[in-house]
């Protein structure tokens, strides 16, 4: 199957308290030609999707101050961000907390730590659903 994404204007948020993953992250993903921001602070996450309206949104789990599961929640309780996609980063390996982050409103779990070559198949799979593609 061949596909082309648009990623000339597709925008990802990237929210984690770890620098070093955001970084990581933000350097493969713009090296891939996608728009990226970031978020070191899980309190500001909420805003900074306001103020980009992303496409997608990566977000972590834990976090100090606010769980990406709650930021999830709040974001999808947002008209306009209802149907942004959000993929969950995390570090844990509890059996519920893929099935946690699906009821948050989460669409994808990925378990760090990851390949950027997955990470970046499965961001450009969840935007060619998102009919984010040409």
């Amino acid at each position: 199957m061949s596909y082309k994404i648009d990623i000339s204007t597709a925008r990802v948020l990237v929210v984690d308290d770890e620098p070093e993953i955001t970084e990581i992250v933000e350097t493969f993903l713009s090296d891939a030609g996608y728009q990226i921001s970031v978020e070191n602070d899980s309190y500001k996450a909420v805003e900074k999707a306001r103020e980009i309206n992303p496409d997608v949104i990566l977000l972590d789990i834990m976090m100090p101050g606010i769980s990406g599961y709650e930021i999830c929640q709040e974001l999808k309780n947002i008209p306009e961000f209802a149907n942004t996609p959000v993929i969950f980063l995390t570090g844990k390996d509890r059996n519920d907390d893929q099935g946690r982050s699906f009821k948050a409103g989460g669409d994808m779990f990925i378990k760090k730590p990851f390949s950027c070559e997955r990470l970046l198949e499965i961001v450009n799979i969840v935007l060619m659903s998102t009919g984010k593609s040409s």
